[in-house]
């Protein structure tokens, strides 16, 4: 009974310094990353029904962080073996730039109650992933890579390969809706006996039978509450309606005297959409009742000036920098991107 009592505590001690070590981050982001609060002078143009928090295009972020990782970990793992992936600096850059993007929201609205309970829950689910990847992929994981030798099974190439469907998958889709059960039936289907083949239809089998069970759950409950829009509204100047009227996706809506209003996809098409519109000289006034938006680019300069924020992508060897800008100043900056050497990846609606 003793001994019992002595292992029951011991897993108690763990569980604790477990939940301690996950709300550590939540913590130190609650109280190191206050921003000032700054009066908005902005008066939107759009009606209210179409605006959306301005906050939340800096809050947004941490949701595409994890697609990130997920297309950096693809990157590493199309040539390299799962152990090479850095899982911590992976966590503890998205609670970074988290602390970064916390305090310049407060300049924009704030970090809502409800945006923090959506963001915590993710950072915190993504470091329970990303910790039992790394405890299982450099133990387990890199004592069969260490058997099996330099020549890479079926196995390691199809699990490289999904990663990579699923990292562009997200880009414009929920996680939720990905064929996970697709993907285990797969690795039955295409393992060989190798040991190495073995291990991998075990370890990612588990992951994905979770993942998709996890899933159905997440569907049934957007399906209950409801999916977030798909579209938003904008006004552009410099361009008339027959040319706006022209590009995939776009649907002009009216013509004021400040410019032409519009509605447009969000997520990854978006960011699409927005660089085309700059290029063929198009200026914007207002998103979604917003004048300041933030945006991602790639450069191989460690730092930028003007950036909230920057640190390196794995497997791709260049640098990340979160840059914020005036929407009136979004279009002019899109064009200048080149002359900076940088490349844009993404722009953050809201």
């Amino acid at each position: 009974m003793s001994r019992l009592l002595r292992w029951f505590k011991r897993l108690a001690i763990m569980l604790g310094l477990l939940i301690v070590s996950l709300l550590a981050p939540v913590a130190y982001v609650e109280i190191m990353c206050r921003g000032e609060t700054v009066a908005d002078d902005h008066v939107p143009l759009l009606p209210p029904e179409h605006h959306r928090n301005e906050a939340r295009t800096f809050l947004t972020y941490p949701e595409w962080h994890i697609v990130h990782a997920y297309d950096d970990y693809a990157k590493v793992i199309a040539t390299h073996d799962p152990h090479h992936f850095a899982y911590l600096a992976s966590i503890t850059r998205f609670w970074t730039s988290l602390c970064a993007l916390s305090a310049r929201s407060a300049r924009h609205g704030g970090f809502t109650g409800e945006t923090k309970s959506m963001v915590y829950v993710i950072g915190v689910s993504f470091n329970l992933e990303m910790i039992a990847k790394a405890a299982y992929e450099e133990t387990v994981g890199r004592l069969f890579a260490v058997l099996r030798g330099p020549e890479r099974v079926p196995l390691d190439d199809l699990s490289a390969r999904q990663a990579a469907d699923y990292a562009v998958f997200l880009r414009q889709t929920p996680w939720y809706k990905w064929d996970f059960d697709a993907d285990t039936d797969a690795l039955r289907a295409q393992g060989t006996k190798a040991p190495r083949d073995r291990e991998r239809r075990f370890a990612l089998g588990v992951e994905y039978r979770f993942k998709a069970m996890y899933a159905r759950a997440i569907a049934a409950m957007v399906a209950t509450v409801g999916a977030d829009e798909t579209t938003l509204r904008m006004i552009v100047t410099d361009l008339d309606p027959d040319d706006l009227s022209g590009f995939d996706g776009i649907a002009v809506l009216a013509e004021r005297p400040q410019g032409v209003e519009i509605e447009t996809p969000r997520y990854r098409r978006l960011t699409g959409l927005l660089a085309d519109l700059a290029r063929r000289g198009g200026n914007f006034v207002e998103i979604a009742g917003n004048d300041d938006i933030l945006l991602t680019a790639l450069s191989e300069e460690p730092t930028i000036e003007g950036v909230l924020h920057s640190f390196p992508r794995q497997g791709y060897g260049d640098v990340r920098h979160l840059i914020a800008v005036k929407v009136e100043d979004l279009a002019e900056t899109l064009r200048g991107l080149e002359a900076r050497n940088l490349r844009l990846e993404h722009i953050h609606d809201y």
